[in-house]
């Protein structure tokens, strides 16, 4: 049986001295350490049979995923299905200045398990898996990185696993430069594991994230 493995890598830290939650906003770039955590992921994945290399659309994601292109000899695709989910309090001081807690925003907080503020997860996690899928596809027999963001890597894991899609962001396991990586025998799922080659960092949900 062909086995075939993709790696999700969440981006690194984002410079964001104003802590917008920047959601898909443009011209968020990574921080020094955000570029760090970069580079430790791509030399946590050197040796690895990688032979593609795919990211979401954003700013920080394309240069997460810069380093990993360069240790490979790969060009970056772009699939836009990696994208991060929507958010009504995109653009907003969301943790700083409690925009959840004004009541004209008690609206987008009605129904967690849709959820209401934002993309459903069932549709996130259908977009994800049909990345996946077709990365898998295109690589059949070796590996591929595929960099995105915290919901959308989280959502997808909990998709494969079976179990419910909607939870508390700040239990999610997806830190910063961390490593979700999905191995298919065929088409059957076999594995699914987590590593973080940046070393343990934040699990907040975080700004964008």
């Amino acid at each position: 049986m062909t086995r075939t493995t993709v790696h999700f890598l969440r981006h690194g830290e984002v410079h964001n001295p104003d802590k917008i939650l920047y959601g898909r906003l443009p011209n968020f770039r990574l921080s020094d350490d955000g570029q760090q955590m970069a580079r430790d992921a791509a030399e946590a994945l050197r040796g690895r049979d990688v032979v593609a290399v795919v990211s979401s659309p954003l700013q920080r994601a394309q240069e997460t995923a810069r380093p990993i292109a360069q240790v490979f000899g790969l060009e970056i695709s772009t699939d836009d299905r990696l994208i991060e989910a929507t958010n009504v309090f995109e653009g907003q001081r969301a943790l700083e200045d409690g925009a959840w807690k004004k009541p004209e925003n008690w609206k987008h907080l009605r129904n967690p398990t849709t959820p209401s503020w934002g993309e459903p997860f069932t549709q996130l996690a259908h977009r994800m898996h049909a990345a996946a899928e077709d990365v898998r596809d295109q690589v059949r027999g070796h590996e591929a990185v595929c960099v995105s963001h915290q919901a959308p890597i989280w959502t997808l894991r909990r998709y494969v696993e079976g179990r419910r899609l909607w939870h508390r962001p700040d239990q999610r396991q997806c830190g910063l430069a961390s490593l979700t990586s999905l191995t298919w025998d065929g088409d059957r799922l076999v594995h699914v594991t987590y590593s973080e080659p940046a070393g343990a960092v934040s699990r907040r949900p975080g700004f964008g994230a």
